[in-house]
């Protein structure tokens, strides 16, 4: 779906000469900044990503192992009213997601009365038997949630999908903004920009607020697979934020259902691990016997109730896109209330008449993998060739409950740097949520992903997406109005 006809966040429905009057001053500084400026200014931080080594793997690309995820120079801004609203959605979300996986790995009470089929959660892949009637230490399974949001108007917001594994980007999130503070040091005396460098600490306090037991001085450290793994540069980095160790599954051992990490002091007692590593490989005596990357005991360990895990194993059901069609009912179940962020409209292709109404609309909707991710197994209809849909078309007919569909939303777009210059670009939002034994908390920012190619609706890195700051004033100042302004009014 083209750019045309979709709303501009900054510019709205009327284009650079007749932006939102509440973004006038940002359109007015993306005016008077000379195009070549915000260019060098774009390649400065781009420089200093790589030579940082923030970098992302494609794997099965020999032709560029390590990239960048390229950068935009203008960011996206969040108004308070807005975010307030957002905040009250995410949260209600977050909590009925750790409410759902309890549930299913306990009384699941919500199949029970028959809200969601059962054969969904048996006979998905993502739903781990395993750790059935085991419960996390403080009743928290997903500590870390990325909820990626849309948007289609002023007041339209939309959940594309729940990310209650491993959410990953938000190393992006933070070195955007040292880049921005670096580089347009004006837009932030100009705007009352919520500060998001607390990020690390918020996620240390939420790791030792759900430690097992009464330790006041817990030991957490970050789980990596490895070097080679594609978010590497953010295990090492959210490792060195949080002044915590790093550690591989060499480095650790468990004995008599207690986790050890090996140092050069000797072996330390492990209360919290945020593992970086998917529930297959986590632990070979549980899960995959094959796995090289994951501790042996290790949910012994966790079942014996001596160790968290961050994020809980078996969260990946919450992610499935099946599930995601259903979480209006299950919001509703848990809260009591109306979801205040509502899904994208999807058609369940496992149900005959849905199945009907998608293979007769392909070329206008959206259809996913139930497990996809990262952009791949997807068809945009409006996009794809003739081919694309015939094969699409024969996938449907033969394996039906693997898809669900959704229409091509006019996604809401940004301002950004191309090659001829500033354009509307289409965007997303990954909000990320930390839930501790002490509550839910919203992070101030977010990762905002920018499909670079015109017209494109895909923003993920891996094919071809950028990123971009994302502003939220902490005020209801209007952007653009100076502190001293503030104050003298």
């Amino acid at each position: 779906m083209a750019s045309r006809g979709a709303f501009d966040e900054i510019w709205g429905h009327g284009g650079p000469e007749d932006p939102r009057p509440e973004f006038a001053a940002l359109s007015q500084w993306v005016a008077d900044t000379p195009t070549a400026e915000l260019q060098r200014r774009q390649q400065s931080a781009e420089a200093a990503f790589r030579q940082l080594g923030i970098t992302f793997a494609v794997y099965g690309d020999s032709d560029a192992a390590e990239r960048i995820i390229p950068f935009d120079i203008v960011p996206r801004v969040f108004l308070q009213h807005e975010w307030s609203r957002l905040c009250e959605g995410l949260v209600q979300r977050t909590q009925a997601i750790n409410a759902f996986l309890e549930d299913i790995y306990g009384e699941r009470r919500i199949l029970k009365e028959g809200l969601i089929p059962p054969e969904l959660i048996y006979r998905n892949e993502q739903f781990r038997p395993e750790v059935a009637g085991i419960r996390p230490p403080h009743g928290v399974w997903a500590h870390i949630c990325g909820i990626d949001l849309v948007r289609v108007g002023p007041e339209e917001f939309y959940v594309l999908e729940d990310n209650a594994r491993t959410p990953s980007g938000v190393s992006y999130m933070l070195e955007n903004r040292e880049a921005m503070l670096r580089l347009c040091p004006e837009l932030f005396r100009d705007f009352r920009v919520a500060p998001v460098d607390s990020y690390p600490d918020m996620l240390l306090e939420t790791m030792r607020s759900v430690a097992p037991g009464d330790n006041p001085n817990p030991v957490c450290v970050v789980l990596t697979p490895g070097h080679f793994n594609s978010a590497y540069y953010e295990h090492s980095f959210l490792a060195d934020s949080m002044g915590i160790e790093l550690v591989e599954a060499a480095d650790l051992v468990v004995d008599d259902d207690i986790v050890w990490v090996q140092t050069i002091a000797g072996r330390v007692k492990v209360d919290v691990i945020y593992r970086r590593i998917d529930d297959d490989y986590l632990d070979p005596l549980t899960f995959r016997a094959d796995s090289m990357l994951g501790v042996p005991g290790l949910i012994a360990a966790y079942r014996a109730g001596n160790v968290a895990l961050i994020n809980a194993p078996g969260n990946g059901i919450a992610d499935d896109k099946a599930i995601y069609s259903y979480m209006p009912e299950i919001v509703k179940f848990y809260s009591g209330g109306e979801a205040r962020l509502p899904n994208v409209e999807t058609f369940r292709c496992r149900e005959p008449q849905a199945l009907k109404y998608v293979l007769d609309n392909l070329d206008q909707l959206v259809v996913k993998l139930v497990d996809g991710s990262g952009g791949y197994g997807m068809l945009v209809g409006p996009t794809a060739t003739k081919t694309q849909i015939a094969e699409f078309r024969a996938a449907l007919i033969a394996e039906p409950h693997r898809y669900i569909a959704q229409p091509t939303l006019a996604l809401s777009t940004v301002p950004t740097m191309a090659e001829s210059g500033l354009a509307p670009r289409h965007v997303d939002f990954r909000p990320f949520v930390l839930t501790g034994s002490d509550g839910v908390h919203v992070v101030p920012g977010g990762l905002t992903r920018v499909a670079l190619r015109e017209g494109s609706l895909v923003v993920n890195s891996s094919q071809g997406g950028g990123t971009k700051d994302s502003f939220v004033l902490m005020d209801a100042a209007a952007p653009g109005q100076s502190q001293s302004q503030r104050q003298g009014s």
